[in-house]
């Protein structure tokens, strides 16, 4: 083994192996347990971000440890054609040479796009691959391919068919930067400080004036009532009555509505229904007519008037704002701060349009996405989500589905020559239907989301009964980020019982975000975004899987610094020393998988316990989702119960010094199947050492990624042995401590004598000279008082002493000792006079006082020996 370790050697080439042998690929039928996750399809042009590189590392962490454990773990990979997000990143390479979509035409244009996405592609994969990602690509899907698109149309026509679908006209969020409506979902409401205005309304045929506050003067062009509380008795007159629209002339209705809050202003609002979702609504109980005076462009209409046609709507506000004034009709203006609806991906203020689109009717399917996560058919880690779940599945409004773009799925739906809309899976099928040939295709696409509500069973087979369908669906675990809750993870519910009458996964793992170091969330603005291939390239992919998969703790967003995959980086660094180390001195050894602990000594024996318990408990925390948990496991056997303490008690076994049995064959045993435990979450380097292992062929696999997974091994499970050598452990870190306390050098030696205590651990102790003196640096090991200079501790119920042979200390080493005497003074001060204060004993919890007590013990105890060791009265 080469003594440097680097990442960069070998991470690539395992990838490669993996792949190129199929060891990924699944096979159906077989005769093995299914298991199965459903990748988050990342936007098929896009570049991975954090949030991918931790929900990427919990799924493959998640199929690997299925696959260890016998099961046929299909990871299924692919790409989301991303409808507005891609289409926007090709009208902008046209706009770069000085065209535009609508000069090439719909054809053309869709060869440039399907062009793109071959290009961009395989990046996708590439990254993925980096991270060690163990997908089944064979079975990879994008959800503008054949198969996907079919389902799509078939999903579309049974909904339609069943009277869920519909088109008509409805207010929609229109974005005018993307020039399409999108879903409640994809608006973002954000804080706006704007103004409000006092509009007076003169009232028909007399000198009356009613006054209404708007922060849209410009649509009051298009008001077509107003409107007040039928309890109000200050407007009870008007009923009946019209109002004059200021500026633009028209006469509109007085009506009342119980919808209007009477303490909210003047206890008036004015309506316009194709401009505010409430007004929209209460136009229509009370059959008024719409007025569209703001386009889909956001420029004023022909019915706003001459005056103020094709003005954006912040110029004709200002107009309008002039002539009020003149007038005499605006009676005031005062700041006022509201929350304002905004395009998610542009950032572009929303314009409530009426609009003609296909809507769909969600609350069925919604209500049994409920039951499933109140049955636990379904089940949301954290569960804190639930809340969440209920709150927004019981408010749900019908989706709009159709969106104004070229790049998606086409709505499979043909108008003959008189309008009538045709259904269809086929234009053949609608012909059929229609009766006729001379049919158009309605040009506008699907929601994204839509398609992607499908993918756990579309991506495998559906509508057809397939194998895969059959062995996979429902599908086991989602991973995704709490934020694509409802865009994604709720319609894939609602989208799954409905057309399958089956959940489309058993639990759903949420994320949190990934952020910063400080906490801050991560944007191209504000520089601190972190590029998971840069982290590869510097850290190893296995220290940068490490970190995210230790630091996913449910319910909390992560922050993440660098400096945490440097320790990890460090982490590998020591498993990889630790191996060259085993194998350097093992000779003609080889793993042996049936050792019998009956037959070891006491080291042997608690190492084997060791590695049985945290094989176990990694097991249980991967069962729930803790993985922060699993890996800590993980980390604290390699680092401190293998490297630090079994690898130092081997070596003088191993050298001759003190033989023991079969040491070689259990450091080699344990190394392996500690390495099997890690493998799920660092990948490369457990695969590049397990390789190098003398003896692995006894595990009956060719690759650790088909190995087992260690379980339980109750016959290694050793309490006797894991009390002794804590004991052992303790005395071993006070020994080091009290070697500093006289400040003697690495070589020096000192004998360490056990003063009395509890008899047994006494014994124990005085048998294990070979163990401790190696550990320790000690020459002797005997039960016995030590003379005045000895330096003394109590530590696993053994008191303790450690003494030199007589020496003079150098200035250096006095020095030292009198600076560490002066701290050790400052603090015991500190701490007497904290248990001093009457006001800390009275407000302190008990366990804090006990605790500050036992310190000043601590203190009074090291206080005493550095004193010794100074020669000090």
């Amino acid at each position: 083994m080469d003594k440097r370790f680097d990442p960069a050697s070998y991470e690539s080439r395992w990838q490669r192996t993996w792949s190129e042998r199929g060891y990924f690929r699944c096979e159906v039928p077989s005769s093995k347990p299914s298991f199965c996750i459903m990748i988050p399809p990342p936007n098929v042009t896009g570049k991975l971000h954090m949030g991918h590189a931790l929900q990427s590392t919990l799924q493959d962490l998640l199929t690997r440890w299925k696959r260890m454990q016998g099961f046929n773990a299909l990871w299924l990979p692919g790409t989301d054609h991303a409808g507005i997000a891609t289409q926007l990143m090709v009208e902008r390479a046209l706009a770069a040479e000085g065209t535009d979509r609508h000069e090439l035409g719909r054809e053309r244009f869709l060869a440039r796009m399907w062009e793109w996405k071959e290009t961009h592609h395989g990046n996708i994969r590439r990254q993925l691959d980096q991270l060690g990602a163990s997908c089944d690509w064979s079975r990879e899907r994008f959800t503008l391919d054949e198969g996907l698109s079919r389902a799509v149309r078939e999903a579309f026509v049974r909904l339609h068919r069943e009277g869920l679908i519909s088109r008509g006209e409805y207010l929609v969020n229109w974005s005018p930067a993307l020039d399409t409506a999108i879903s409640d979902l994809e608006v973002e409401m954000k804080s706006v400080q704007d103004s409000l205005w006092q509009i007076a309304y003169p009232v028909e045929g007399s000198d009356e004036r009613v006054v209404v506050a708007t922060t849209r003067p410009e649509t009051m062009l298009g008001d077509t009532a107003i409107a007040f509380h039928p309890d109000d008795e200050r407007y009870r007159h008007l009923l009946g009555r019209r109002a004059i629209v200021p500026v633009a002339g028209r006469a509109i209705p007085f009506v009342a509505d119980p919808v209007v809050e009477r303490e909210f202003g003047t206890g008036l609002v004015k309506v316009t229904p194709c401009h505010d979702p409430a007004d929209f609504e209460l136009g229509r109980r009370h059959g008024l007519p719409g007025i569209a005076v703001i386009d889909r462009r956001g420029r004023m209409t022909p019915a706003a008037g001459a005056a103020f046609a094709g003005l954006p709507a912040e110029e004709a506000r200002e107009k309008l704002l002039v002539e009020l004034r003149a007038a005499g009709l605006l009676l005031r203006e005062e700041p006022y701060v509201h929350n304002v609806g905004h395009c998610q991906r542009s950032g572009v203020r929303i314009q409530p349009l009426v609009s003609t689109q296909w809507f769909c009717d969600v609350s069925g399917m919604a209500r049994q996405a409920l039951d499933a996560v109140r049955e636990r058919r379904i089940e949301l880690l954290p569960s804190s989500w639930e809340k969440t779940w209920e709150h927004w599945l019981d408010n749900i409004r019908p989706w709009c589905i159709s969106r104004q773009l070229w790049w998606g799925h086409q709505i499979p739906a043909w108008y003959d020559p008189e309008g009538t809309a045709w259904v269809a899976h086929s234009r053949e099928e609608a012909e059929a239907l229609a009766g006729t040939r001379d049919l158009r295709q309605d040009e506008d696409v699907l929601d994204t989301w839509f398609s992607s509500a499908l993918w756990p069973f579309s991506t495998l087979g559906w509508p057809e009964e397939t194998e895969d369908l059959k062995a996979f669906y429902p599908t086991d675990v989602l991973v995704t980020a709490f934020d694509i809750l409802f865009f994604w993870v709720a319609r894939m519910a609602m989208a799954g019982l409905h057309f399958t009458g089956e959940v489309p996964f058993r639990q759903v793992h949420l994320t949190g975000l990934v952020r910063d170091a400080s906490g801050v969330k991560m944007s191209k603005t504000k520089g601190n975004v972190l590029d998971p291939a840069e982290l590869v390239a510097e850290y190893g992919a296995d220290a940068v899987r490490f970190t995210l998969a230790l630091l996913d703790a449910p319910g909390r967003d992560i922050p993440l610094d660098p400096e945490r995959m440097a320790g990890y980086r460090a982490f590998g660094n020591k498993i990889w020393n630790a191996t060259r180390f085993v194998l350097g001195r093992v000779g003609d050894a080889r793993v042996d998988p049936a050792l019998d602990p009956a037959d070891l000594a006491l080291p042997e024996r608690w190492i084997l316990s060791r590695l049985a318990g945290v094989a176990a408990e990694v097991g249980e925390k991967l069962e729930v989702f803790r993985f922060d948990e699993a890996c800590q496991r993980l980390y604290h056997f390699f680092w401190g119960d293998l490297c630090d303490w079994y690898i130092e008690l081997s070596k003088p076994a191993l050298s001759g010094e003190a033989p023991r049995p079969r040491v070689a064959e259990v450091l080699l045993t344990v190394l392996e199947r500690a390495l099997r435990l890690l493998h799920p979450v660092m990948p490369f380097l457990t695969e590049e050492l397990w390789q190098r292992l003398p003896g692995r062929k006894a595990i009956h696999a060719e690759t650790i990624c088909l190995a087992p997974y260690p379980g339980p091994e109750p016959a290694w499970v050793d309490p006797v042995s894991e009390s002794r050598m804590a004991a052992l452990v303790d005395v071993v870190t006070r020994a080091r401590a009290l070697r500093v306390d006289l400040g003697l050098r690495p070589k020096e030696r000192a004998r360490l004598l056990l003063e009395g205590g509890d008899e047994q651990t006494v014994a124990f102790l005085a048998g294990q000279e070979a163990l401790l003196g190696a550990l320790a640096q000690l020459a002797a090991v005997a039960v016995g008082e030590a003379g005045s200079g000895a330096v003394r501790d109590r530590v696993a119920g053994v008191a303790i002493a450690l003494e030199a042979e007589a020496r003079e200390a150098s200035p250096a080493e006095l020095g030292r000792l009198a600076a560490e005497l002066e701290r050790l003074d400052a603090e015991l001060a500190r701490a007497r006079a904290r248990l001093a204060d009457p006001s800390f004993l009275a407000k302190a919890p008990p366990q804090v006082v006990d605790g500050n007590r036992r310190r000043v013990e601590e203190l009074e105890e090291r206080r005493a020996r550095l004193r010794a060791g100074l020669g000090a009265s």
